[in-house]
């Protein structure tokens, strides 16, 4: 287990390393990130990381890499509302891993940008991310990522006289009717926003 609030600390500082540099610092970078006054004490911190599944070495054991628990990040144990202000209670905070959440395939799975805001009534907005799960089964109701004259289109399937259509979720946008079979390329299982730029 992770020694509570400095080793919590040192993670955090690994983890704005990681997400800026895409790597985990080397010893000696680590020494002065944490202040460290030697390698020897960045060894041991990481040997503790390792200890607790937030990082591991590679198969060749030149360096470390981020593990399942690294990309952790906290959930509340409460909720907030969105309607009228309430108290909160017990906002505890659990491990939360956004692939646990958004991902049942991993194989199978893709994230893919949207652009554009046909789908804007959905709340899907220009420069959000779909989680999308390739399969060709899909049914109405459902938002997929369909192959219209070779371009990929993000719409809610639906189903007119007994043909299946894609719709948009914008009024200036005209339902989709294939002429031909339609073909689908993957069921949209989730969306990441970032409302701040």
């Amino acid at each position: 287990m992770v020694t509570p609030n400095k080793d919590d600390d040192y993670l955090d500082r690994l983890r704005d390393y990681y997400a800026e540099n895409r790597r985990i610092p080397s010893m000696q970078r680590i020494a002065e990130l944490m202040q460290f006054a030697s390698k020897t004490a960045s060894r041991k911190l990481l040997e503790r990381l390792a200890a607790a599944g937030f990082v591991q070495r590679t198969p060749d054991e030149d360096a470390w890499i981020p593990a399942g628990r690294f990309f952790e990040r906290p959930l509340a144990g409460g909720t907030v509302h969105a309607g009228y202000p309430d108290l909160i209670e017990g906002v505890g905070a659990d491990p939360f891993l956004i692939d646990d959440y958004l991902v049942r395939n991993p194989s199978r799975t893709v994230m893919i940008p949207v652009r554009g805001d046909s789908m804007i009534g959905a709340g899907i907005h220009d420069g959000d991310i779909v989680a999308v799960e390739r399969t060709a089964e899909a049914r109405p109701g459902d938002f997929v990522i369909a192959v219209v004259d070779n371009e990929f289109t993000l719409k809610e399937l639906a189903v007119e006289n007994g043909q299946n259509v894609l719709r948009p979720h914008h009024p200036a946008y005209p339902v989709i009717r294939p002429a031909g079979r339609l073909e689908i390329f993957g069921v949209m299982v989730g969306l990441v926003r970032r409302v701040q730029r």
